[in-house]
């Protein structure tokens, strides 16, 4: 298929490019670069573009034959989400929509989102399946859910058919190790503590060390992103036959704070300082994932669930690119 992805020069859209075209498909990256990075863009052709965009979209999709669209190009942080919603409702769901509207002129008809478990908010019941409750607590889970109602019902209308996949905590770098995690400024746990293992951070800090968990720290359930895109890849082949499918993809298993922090020390082999602080509002104790749905269904398989094998790839990637990605 060709494929167009948006966000295709982020970490996980840059890592799904290179997964689509291992694969024998012809990936088509869209990107407005405010977030990525061009030279993470491996063996497809690049579009510089805005999702706001609706001609230039249309036009993409017309002149390359698109197939399929896949969407990796939402804002992603928790927190400014709380401090600027109007820049996510725009960014996530008006551009959403602009999406799919220029895929229904097109007449393009299979739609990969890119989801999270942020949509379930704090939930009551650990591992999280896809039929509890939907209820986001801050606008980044909120817009996720509203572009995921959005896909429901234009499918419900016969004209998309589309895949959610909501994930939990990707990580580790991609495709030999050459396609990690650069974000400005960077949020996520594991490149953090990398930064702190190799000097470019003065401490790592732990949010909470009181939480009911075994060692006192939150537990999260992390994804390696090779085995995110391969499920990708599976639920957009599934959309031949089916219209709608909505998955979880974690690795079922969760990981503390301080094991992850112990993880990195090992594989670097370096010692930093750590910090313990204060716990964060709306910080649940344990999320983690009941992916058995994509398991069954999917037939999907991850390839890297242990801590320290993640670690690794990431490890490997930071020390290859200690400044991130030049351009």
């Amino acid at each position: 298929m060709k494929v167009l992805v948006c966000g295709g020069s982020g970490y996980i859209g840059s890592n799904m490019t290179a997964t689509l075209a291992e694969n024998g498909h012809e990936p088509f990256v869209y990107d407005n670069l405010s977030k990525g990075h061009v030279s993470a863009v491996k063996d497809a052709q690049f579009i510089k573009g805005d999702l706001a965009d609706y001609e230039l979209l249309v036009k993409t999709l017309k002149e390359n034959e698109i197939d399929a669209v896949m969407h990796f190009a939402a804002f992603i942080e928790v927190g400014e989400s709380v401090a600027e919603p109007l820049k996510y409702y725009h960014n996530n769901v008006s551009n959403t929509q602009t999406v799919l509207a220029a895929m229904e002129t097109v007449g393009v008809g299979k739609f990969v989102f890119s989801s999270t478990a942020a949509v379930y908010g704090m939930p009551n019941q650990i591992p999280i399946n896809e039929d509890m409750p939907k209820d986001p607590i801050n606008p980044y889970g909120q817009t996720k859910w509203a572009s995921e109602r959005m896909l429901h019902w234009q499918c419900n209308a016969g004209k998309v058919r589309y895949a959610a996949l909501r994930y939990f905590n990707a990580c580790g770098a991609g495709h030999d190790c050459t396609l990690g995690e650069d974000h400005s400024p960077e949020s996520h746990l594991i490149p953090l503590i990398i930064q702190a293992a190799m000097g470019k951070r003065e401490d790592i800090k732990i949010f909470g060390t009181d939480y009911p968990t075994k060692d006192g720290t939150c537990i999260r359930d992390y994804i390696h992103v090779e085995d995110l895109c391969s499920a990708h890849l599976l639920a957009l082949e599934k959309l031949e036959k089916e219209k709608e499918l909505v998955y979880n993809l974690g690795n079922g298993k969760g990981y503390s704070v301080r094991e992850v922090i112990e993880t990195v020390k090992k594989v670097s082999g370096k010692n930093f300082k750590v910090v313990e602080t204060q716990r964060r509002p709306g910080d649940p104790p344990v999320l983690t994932s009941d992916a058995s749905r994509a398991i069954s269904e999917l037939g999907w398989k991850t390839k890297l669930a242990d801590i320290e094998k993640i670690v690794e790839t990431a490890w490997q990637w930071h020390n290859k690119y200690p400044n991130g990605y030049q351009d």
